[in-house]
């Protein structure tokens, strides 16, 4: 039965190993994608707060980035923190060719990761995303990741960092032009459009059965090999060194490597997706959104009203993300990120009329269905930030491990065939 088990992970490995080294190097770089993001490029989200300084108005921001972005700039979110060193994150609307650009989609919504955008582009559920409906339906939300229409990862429109006190802008910041989207487009096999998106996809499939059989593969048929499978002999020959490195390591970091490869495949199939909410009996639109009353007047809410009306309903929270409405009808939606958010992504949206200003009601993380909340949090368990730094510390760590399985594997195989060929010739002199 291990021969079965040996030649499915043997023929597996050796169809999906260049891929699957691939997506583990791709995605630890982009584990710390955020933190890398801040550091390197400190001006656009900090600022030092100047003594006894008054805040200038959301208005006053949103003009000084129309002012550097020009006339057509059309804003469709801004993000402000409660921490006084953080920047306020405006978001235009329009995909990378800039405002009102066709690649735009939706105002610079992101909905293909339920409905919030990603960690580190530059924050998750920033000005500009959209939740309500279609939250968590993820790839089929996210038919802008090919790079056509409708937005998608790259889709949004350009981002500006404004400091709260001087009203000083920097940007445009464009997602698309960056060193991690050309990291999370190899990590989902978006450069090669659909068919890459499937490839990747199926390798993700076929790593899973890798997983699974490398652990049958490991079984200890006795203690004395279980205590040689579970420490790697580092004064050992290469040969050893090489096999303690693919099995050993390849046991403590298969539990992990398993969830990251099973989260993974709600990016790359809309059936795994579908099923995730019917295994939970659970619809993937949710509540409807209310709907603003219409006023003769047309008069409509400004950030700092919102902004005003969001930090009376939701005192406290560590953010407020002010999204602007598509048509006439719709209400100004707010994100915040509460203090015990579960996690970051973990976002509660409130619903505010957009002439009156008046609440229209509330969407708390908890509030929503079971299907909603499983998918949303398998990105924060994907990428390892569910648990914040420590648990990603272990996601980089894997990830690395990963990139080195296929090849440990492949030498491997390779000792194996040489020492069968040795045998052979042996057993061809011996019968002469």
């Amino acid at each position: 039965m291990k021969i079965f088990f040996r030649n499915i992970h043997l023929y597996l490995s050796l169809v999906a190993g260049l891929i699957i080294a691939v997506v583990c190097f791709t995605g630890a770089v982009l584990v710390f994608e955020k933190e890398l993001e801040q550091g390197l490029h400190p001006e656009r989200y900090y600022v030092t707060p100047p003594a006894a300084a008054q805040r200038l108005s959301v208005e006053q921001l949103v003009a000084a980035v129309k002012a550097k972005a020009g006339p057509k700039a059309k804003v469709a979110g801004v993000k402000i923190y409660a921490d006084p060193a953080r920047t306020v994150e405006v978001s235009l609307a329009g995909g990378p060719g800039g405002p009102g650009g066709k690649e735009g989609g939706r105002e610079g919504s992101v909905r293909g990761e339920g409905g919030q955008q990603r960690e580190g582009r530059p924050e998750q559920g920033g000005p500009g995303a959209r939740g309500g409906r279609g939250e968590g339906q993820g790839a089929k939300e996210g038919k802008g990741e090919k790079g056509g229409k409708g937005g998608g990862e790259g889709g949004r429109g350009p981002q500006y960092f404004v400091n709260p006190y001087t009203g000083a802008v920097v940007g445009p910041y464009v997602y698309r032009d960056t060193f991690f989207f050309t990291m999370m487009a190899l990590h989902r096999g978006m450069v090669g459009g659909p068919v890459g998106k499937l490839v990747v996809g199926v390798s993700t499939l076929m790593f899973l059965f890798i997983i699974a059989t490398g652990l049958v593969l490991w079984w200890p048929a006795s203690n004395k090999i279980l205590k040689q499978r579970l420490t790697v002999k580092w004064d050992a020959s290469f040969k050893r060194l090489n096999h303690d490195l693919h099995i050993v390591l390849g046991f403590y970091s298969a539990l992990f490597l398993f969830v990251f490869a099973f989260t993974g495949l709600a990016w790359s199939f809309e059936w795994f997706n579908n099923g995730i909410f019917a295994v939970t009996s659970s619809d993937p639109k949710g509540p409807e959104a209310p709907k603003s009353e219409l006023v003769a007047s047309g008069q409509k809410l400004g950030f700092d009203q919102a902004l005003a009306v969001a930090r009376q309903q939701v005192p406290g929270a560590l953010s407020y993300a002010v999204s602007l409405p598509k048509d006439s009808a719709e209400a100004v939606r707010v994100m915040t990120t509460t203090a015990h958010a579960a996690y970051e992504g973990a976002t509660d949206e409130l619903y505010l009329d957009q002439y009156t200003g008046r609440p229209l009601g509330k969407l708390a993380f908890e509030d929503r269905n079971l299907g909603q909340r499983v998918r949303r949090t398998f990105k924060p368990v994907h990428t390892g930030a569910i648990f914040g730094t420590p648990s990603k510390i272990i996601a980089l760590i894997v990830c690395v491990l990963g990139v080195t399985f296929p090849v440990t594997g492949v030498i491997m195989w390779l000792n194996r065939l040489k020492k069968e060929k040795k045998k052979a010739r042996k057993l061809s002199y011996a019968t002469r």
